[in-house]
């Protein structure tokens, strides 16, 4: 638990900074709980669109800094620890994709927000898990290359009525998620609901009775009957359920369900960083502008969950 003292110089420095702070609902508790706001990547991506702050703390990974950073070229986004990527975002190269759409030119490219800004700025549009049906649906052609998650793209395959090409990208979190952990799972809490995360593989999501985005889990938890849930997807959230429906009961399937990238950023790095300034993401303004309109219409499409 960080100390009384370092909240207390977080506190002054966000408003002397004029900072926002943002947090993943997969961060540590610590972190969640100082932030002004928490929620998934499309709820953070319309935050830091909109904020009247100077200065947005991105308590994440390193796309979705660069995501803010695109959206809002003229505030100071930091990233308190520049160690947080996402494998991912890492699995697919600009060269790739493109030799992907030479494969299919007549596919509307979508690229899940967990990729590059160079990949970005090279796709039709972005989506997240909370709206990457409603994206694919909404777009005025047959077919789909969707990148870079596999998984995702599978998922969404399923729900949308058009020819998909998938790239082979995946989370390496999630793919620690096996049917046999869940079935294990499901035999110590027989009147538990599954919920997964489209990010898990197939055979995990054919066992889930909800296959939700983060976000999505929580209003779900809250109005779902059931008192216990096993949550297919990072652990980091258990804390934000838990707080949302605290007479509840939520486990993981695996003592896997950890993602070491969003465990970097701890209240210690964002005094640091709300101190110094720094670390700074920044964009370059050719792949910013390109990427801009992509991440746009990803933010202005309604979200909704899979159903």
């Amino acid at each position: 638990m960080p100390t009384s003292e370092i909240l207390q110089r977080i506190e002054r420095l966000r408003r002397e900074r004029s900072a926002v702070i943002l947090a993943h609902n997969y961060q540590v508790g610590e972190v969640q709980d100082l932030a002004d706001f928490v929620g998934d990547s499309l709820g953070l991506s319309r935050q830091a669109a909109a904020t009247d702050a100077d200065v947005i703390v991105f308590c994440g990974v390193h796309f979705m800094a660069e995501t803010a950073a695109i959206l809002s070229p003229h505030k100071t986004v930091l990233l308190p620890d520049p160690h947080a990527g996402c494998p991912m975002a890492d699995m697919l190269e600009v060269e790739e994709l493109r030799r992907l759409k030479a494969l299919h030119p007549a596919a509307a490219v979508v690229a899940y927000v967990n990729s590059t800004a160079a990949v970005k700025a090279e796709v039709d549009v972005c989506c997240t898990s909370a709206n990457a049906i409603e994206v694919c649906r909404s777009l005025d052609a047959d077919e789909i290359l969707f990148v870079p998650d596999k998984w995702l793209g599978t998922w969404v395959a399923r729900h949308v009525d058009k020819e998909f090409h998938l790239a082979s990208g995946y989370c390496p979190t999630h793919a620690w998620i096996t049917p046999q952990d869940v079935l294990a799972t499901k035999a110590q809490y027989p009147e538990a609901a599954v919920i997964a995360h489209p990010e898990c593989s197939t055979e995990v999501v054919d066992l889930a009775d909800m296959v939700l985005s983060t976000s999505g889990m929580v209003g779900a938890v809250k109005a779902r009957p059931e008192t216990a849930f096993i949550v297919c997807t990072e652990e980091g959230v258990l804390h934000r359920l838990g707080k949302e429906a605290p007479e509840k009961t939520f486990v993981t399937p695996s003592s896997h369900c950890v993602c070491p990238n969003m465990k970097l950023i701890t209240a210690e790095k964002v005094l640091w960083s709300l101190q110094d300034l720094e670390p700074r993401i920044t964009v370059d303004p050719e792949i910013a502008d390109r990427a801009r309109g992509a991440i746009e219409r990803m933010v202005n499409t309604l979200d909704g969950s899979p159903t």
